[in-house]
Protein backbone atom coordinates (compact mmCIF):
# COMPACT_ATOMS: atom_id res chain seq x y z
CA UNK A 1 0.00 0.00 0.00
CA UNK A 2 1.51 3.32 -1.17
CA UNK A 3 0.72 6.55 0.97
CA UNK A 4 -1.38 8.92 -1.51
CA UNK A 5 -1.76 13.15 -1.51
CA UNK A 6 -5.16 14.06 -0.33
CA UNK A 7 -5.92 17.75 -0.70
CA UNK A 8 -7.72 19.30 2.42
CA UNK A 9 -10.03 22.47 3.12
CA UNK A 10 -7.16 25.06 3.48
CA UNK A 11 -5.78 23.77 -0.12
CA UNK A 12 -2.87 21.74 1.55
CA UNK A 13 -1.82 18.55 0.59
CA UNK A 14 -1.65 15.71 3.11
CA UNK A 15 -0.06 12.18 2.69
CA UNK A 16 -2.08 9.62 4.06
CA UNK A 17 -2.09 5.61 4.14
CA UNK A 18 -4.97 3.95 2.69
CA UNK A 19 -5.44 0.70 4.66
CA UNK A 20 -7.74 -1.44 2.58
CA UNK A 21 -11.17 -2.67 4.15
CA UNK A 22 -12.86 -4.58 1.81
CA UNK A 23 -13.33 -4.16 -2.05
CA UNK A 24 -13.28 -0.99 -3.27
CA UNK A 25 -13.45 0.79 0.43
CA UNK A 26 -10.32 2.13 2.08
CA UNK A 27 -9.70 4.03 5.52
CA UNK A 28 -7.50 6.84 4.81
CA UNK A 29 -5.33 7.66 7.89
CA UNK A 30 -3.44 11.07 7.78
CA UNK A 31 0.19 10.95 8.64
CA UNK A 32 1.12 14.21 8.06
CA UNK A 33 -1.55 15.78 9.56
CA UNK A 34 -0.59 14.81 12.68
CA UNK A 35 1.85 15.05 15.64
CA UNK A 36 5.28 12.77 14.18
CA UNK A 37 7.04 11.15 17.18
CA UNK A 38 9.70 13.07 18.33
CA UNK A 39 11.69 9.28 18.99
CA UNK A 40 11.07 6.04 17.29
CA UNK A 41 12.31 2.40 18.25
CA UNK A 42 12.13 -0.99 16.61
CA UNK A 43 12.84 -4.13 17.99
CA UNK A 44 13.84 -5.27 14.65
CA UNK A 45 12.80 -9.05 14.85
CA UNK A 46 12.07 -12.08 12.62
CA UNK A 47 15.73 -12.22 10.38
CA UNK A 48 15.93 -15.92 10.91
CA UNK A 49 11.91 -16.56 10.53
CA UNK A 50 11.94 -14.97 6.69
CA UNK A 51 15.49 -16.51 6.00
CA UNK A 52 13.87 -20.04 7.16
CA UNK A 53 11.18 -19.40 4.62
CA UNK A 54 12.91 -18.97 2.05
CA UNK A 55 15.05 -22.22 2.57
CA UNK A 56 18.36 -19.80 3.42
CA UNK A 57 20.37 -19.35 6.44
CA UNK A 58 19.82 -17.65 9.51
CA UNK A 59 23.10 -15.29 8.35
CA UNK A 60 21.81 -14.63 5.38
CA UNK A 61 18.15 -13.40 7.43
CA UNK A 62 20.55 -11.21 9.35
CA UNK A 63 22.57 -9.69 6.32
CA UNK A 64 18.86 -8.69 4.39
CA UNK A 65 17.98 -7.19 7.80
CA UNK A 66 21.14 -5.23 7.73
CA UNK A 67 20.52 -4.02 4.58
CA UNK A 68 17.18 -2.77 5.43
CA UNK A 69 18.47 -0.29 8.06
CA UNK A 70 19.70 2.42 5.40
CA UNK A 71 16.14 3.13 3.71
CA UNK A 72 13.77 2.65 7.11
CA UNK A 73 16.36 5.60 8.57
CA UNK A 74 16.12 7.60 5.74
CA UNK A 75 12.53 7.49 5.65
CA UNK A 76 12.11 8.47 9.16
CA UNK A 77 14.27 11.03 8.72
CA UNK A 78 12.41 12.60 5.93
CA UNK A 79 9.47 12.47 7.87
CA UNK A 80 10.74 14.46 10.49
CA UNK A 81 11.71 11.80 13.16
CA UNK A 82 14.44 12.91 15.87
CA UNK A 83 16.04 10.30 17.08
CA UNK A 84 15.80 6.34 15.71
CA UNK A 85 16.94 3.72 18.02
CA UNK A 86 17.56 0.21 16.42
CA UNK A 87 17.62 -2.54 19.03
CA UNK A 88 20.36 -4.59 17.18
CA UNK A 89 21.28 -7.16 19.82
CA UNK A 90 20.57 -7.81 22.90
CA UNK A 91 22.43 -9.35 26.35
CA UNK A 92 20.35 -12.08 25.90
CA UNK A 93 21.33 -13.21 22.75
CA UNK A 94 24.86 -13.91 23.74
CA UNK A 95 22.60 -17.85 24.63
CA UNK A 96 22.51 -18.18 20.74
CA UNK A 97 25.31 -20.61 18.79
CA UNK A 98 28.57 -19.80 19.23
CA UNK A 99 28.82 -19.36 15.36
CA UNK A 100 25.24 -16.94 15.01
CA UNK A 101 26.85 -14.58 17.58
CA UNK A 102 29.90 -14.56 15.59
CA UNK A 103 28.31 -14.68 11.81
CA UNK A 104 26.08 -11.12 13.47
CA UNK A 105 29.27 -9.50 15.32
CA UNK A 106 30.76 -9.76 11.49
CA UNK A 107 27.79 -8.77 10.01
CA UNK A 108 27.55 -5.60 12.05
CA UNK A 109 31.03 -4.73 11.70
CA UNK A 110 30.30 -4.54 7.84
CA UNK A 111 27.46 -2.56 7.76
CA UNK A 112 29.43 0.09 10.12
CA UNK A 113 31.99 -0.19 7.44
CA UNK A 114 29.65 0.14 4.76
CA UNK A 115 27.21 2.91 6.03
CA UNK A 116 29.52 5.44 8.37
CA UNK A 117 30.66 7.81 5.59
CA UNK A 118 27.16 8.02 4.14
CA UNK A 119 25.57 8.59 8.00
CA UNK A 120 27.95 11.34 8.41
CA UNK A 121 27.47 13.17 5.25
CA UNK A 122 24.07 12.96 5.63
CA UNK A 123 24.26 14.70 9.02
CA UNK A 124 23.58 11.43 10.80
CA UNK A 125 24.79 11.20 14.35
CA UNK A 126 25.36 7.62 16.00
CA UNK A 127 25.16 6.51 19.16
CA UNK A 128 25.94 3.32 20.60
CA UNK A 129 24.08 2.22 23.82
CA UNK A 130 25.00 -1.05 25.85
CA UNK A 131 28.39 -2.05 26.99
CA UNK A 132 30.84 -2.50 24.74
CA UNK A 133 32.84 -4.67 26.79
CA UNK A 134 32.84 -8.22 25.92
CA UNK A 135 32.60 -7.61 22.07
CA UNK A 136 35.50 -7.76 19.41
CA UNK A 137 37.88 -5.56 19.93
CA UNK A 138 37.67 -4.86 16.37
CA UNK A 139 33.72 -4.53 16.40
CA UNK A 140 34.40 -1.98 19.50
CA UNK A 141 36.35 -0.03 17.65
CA UNK A 142 34.29 0.57 14.47
CA UNK A 143 31.44 1.41 17.05
CA UNK A 144 33.62 4.09 18.93
CA UNK A 145 34.77 4.96 15.31
CA UNK A 146 31.60 6.03 14.32
CA UNK A 147 30.63 7.70 17.22
CA UNK A 148 33.61 9.92 17.17
CA UNK A 149 33.31 10.62 13.22
CA UNK A 150 29.54 11.53 13.50
CA UNK A 151 29.40 13.44 17.17
CA UNK A 152 29.12 16.78 15.74
CA UNK A 153 25.86 15.65 13.33
CA UNK A 154 22.46 17.56 14.37
CA UNK A 155 19.90 16.15 11.28
CA UNK A 156 19.47 12.97 13.45
CA UNK A 157 20.36 10.60 15.69
CA UNK A 158 20.69 6.89 15.55
CA UNK A 159 21.01 4.99 18.89
CA UNK A 160 22.33 1.57 17.89
CA UNK A 161 21.36 -0.97 20.89
CA UNK A 162 24.15 -3.94 20.68
CA UNK A 163 24.85 -5.70 23.66
CA UNK A 164 22.07 -4.00 25.32
CA UNK A 165 19.73 -4.58 28.02
CA UNK A 166 17.10 -2.85 30.16
CA UNK A 167 17.72 -4.39 32.91
CA UNK A 168 21.44 -4.00 32.81
CA UNK A 169 20.91 -0.73 32.31
CA UNK A 170 19.04 -0.41 34.97
CA UNK A 171 21.40 -1.87 37.39
CA UNK A 172 24.39 -0.44 36.03
CA UNK A 173 22.94 3.18 36.75
CA UNK A 174 22.29 2.58 39.94
CA UNK A 175 25.68 0.88 40.43
CA UNK A 176 26.63 4.39 39.18
CA UNK A 177 24.60 6.28 41.74
CA UNK A 178 26.31 4.34 44.71
CA UNK A 179 29.84 4.74 43.67
CA UNK A 180 28.92 8.54 43.05
CA UNK A 181 27.74 8.63 46.48
CA UNK A 182 24.58 10.30 45.59
CA UNK A 183 22.12 10.57 49.06
CA UNK A 184 19.00 8.41 48.87
CA UNK A 185 16.92 11.37 49.48
CA UNK A 186 18.45 13.43 46.48
CA UNK A 187 17.53 10.38 43.81
CA UNK A 188 14.79 11.11 41.84
CA UNK A 189 13.66 10.31 38.07
CA UNK A 190 15.35 13.01 36.68
CA UNK A 191 18.81 12.08 38.03
CA UNK A 192 18.41 8.46 37.75
CA UNK A 193 17.89 9.44 34.05
CA UNK A 194 21.16 10.97 33.90
CA UNK A 195 22.54 7.76 34.82
CA UNK A 196 21.26 5.80 31.55
CA UNK A 197 23.35 5.03 28.64
CA UNK A 198 22.34 8.20 26.48
CA UNK A 199 21.06 10.44 29.01
CA UNK A 200 20.45 12.94 26.39
CA UNK A 201 17.72 10.93 24.36
CA UNK A 202 14.16 11.90 24.59
CA UNK A 203 11.80 8.62 25.56
CA UNK A 204 10.76 6.55 22.85
CA UNK A 205 7.33 8.36 22.11
CA UNK A 206 6.57 4.82 19.52
CA UNK A 207 7.97 1.67 20.00
CA UNK A 208 7.83 -0.95 17.07
CA UNK A 209 7.99 -4.40 17.02
CA UNK A 210 8.07 -6.73 14.01
CA UNK A 211 7.57 -10.21 13.44
CA UNK A 212 4.33 -10.99 15.30
CA UNK A 213 5.63 -10.78 18.83
CA UNK A 214 4.06 -8.75 21.55
CA UNK A 215 6.21 -8.01 23.75
CA UNK A 216 8.78 -5.73 25.03
CA UNK A 217 11.92 -7.84 25.38
CA UNK A 218 14.18 -6.18 27.68
CA UNK A 219 14.22 -3.70 25.58
CA UNK A 220 14.02 0.61 26.49
CA UNK A 221 12.43 -0.76 30.17
CA UNK A 222 12.65 3.06 32.31
CA UNK A 223 12.11 4.77 28.99
CA UNK A 224 9.35 2.95 27.80
CA UNK A 225 6.89 4.50 30.54
CA UNK A 226 4.88 6.04 28.43
CA UNK A 227 5.47 5.27 24.79
CA UNK A 228 2.81 3.92 22.19
CA UNK A 229 3.60 0.60 21.01
CA UNK A 230 2.86 -0.73 16.92
CA UNK A 231 3.22 -4.63 16.34
CA UNK A 232 3.09 -5.95 13.10
CA UNK A 233 3.64 -9.52 11.22
CA UNK A 234 6.37 -8.19 8.88
CA UNK A 235 8.96 -10.14 9.46
CA UNK A 236 12.37 -6.97 9.57
CA UNK A 237 13.78 -7.87 6.17
CA UNK A 238 10.34 -6.90 4.52
CA UNK A 239 9.63 -4.01 7.39
CA UNK A 240 9.30 -1.04 4.42
CA UNK A 241 8.38 2.49 4.13
CA UNK A 242 4.61 1.88 3.54
CA UNK A 243 4.60 -0.20 7.12
CA UNK A 244 6.93 2.68 8.37
CA UNK A 245 4.03 4.88 7.55
CA UNK A 246 1.05 2.70 8.65
CA UNK A 247 3.28 2.86 12.33
CA UNK A 248 3.07 6.75 12.18
CA UNK A 249 -0.50 6.91 11.01
CA UNK A 250 -1.16 4.61 13.76
CA UNK A 251 0.29 7.36 16.14
CA UNK A 252 -0.81 10.23 14.70
CA UNK A 253 -4.25 8.55 15.95
CA UNK A 254 -3.12 7.95 19.73
CA UNK A 255 -4.22 9.94 22.51
CA UNK A 256 -1.38 10.51 25.03
CA UNK A 257 -2.56 11.53 28.13
CA UNK A 258 0.36 11.03 30.46
CA UNK A 259 -1.67 9.63 33.52
CA UNK A 260 -4.18 13.22 32.71
CA UNK A 261 -7.50 13.26 31.60
CA UNK A 262 -7.13 15.63 28.90
CA UNK A 263 -4.89 14.54 25.34
CA UNK A 264 -1.40 16.14 25.54
CA UNK A 265 -0.02 15.11 22.38
CA UNK A 266 1.91 17.64 21.74
CA UNK A 267 3.68 16.94 24.96
CA UNK A 268 5.89 14.54 22.89
CA UNK A 269 7.38 17.58 21.36
CA UNK A 270 8.21 19.44 24.37
CA UNK A 271 8.22 17.20 27.70
CA UNK A 272 11.32 16.23 29.31
CA UNK A 273 12.16 13.65 31.98
CA UNK A 274 10.38 14.78 34.99
CA UNK A 275 10.54 14.23 38.62
CA UNK A 276 6.90 13.65 38.59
Amino acid sequence: MTPVRLASRNGTSTLAVVEPQSAGEGLVVPVDDGPIPRHVAIIMDGNGRWAEARGLSRQAGHRAGTANIRRIIEHFGRRGVGCLTLYAFSTENWKRPKREVRGLFHILARAISREVSHLHETGVRVVHIGRLDGLPDDLRRKVEDAIALTRDNTRMTVAVAFNYGGRAEILDAVRRIIADGVPPEQVTERLFSRYLYAPDLPDPDLIIRTAGEMRISNFLLWQAAYAEFYFTDRYWPDFDVDEADRALAAYSQRQRRFGALTQTHGAAETRGRSDA
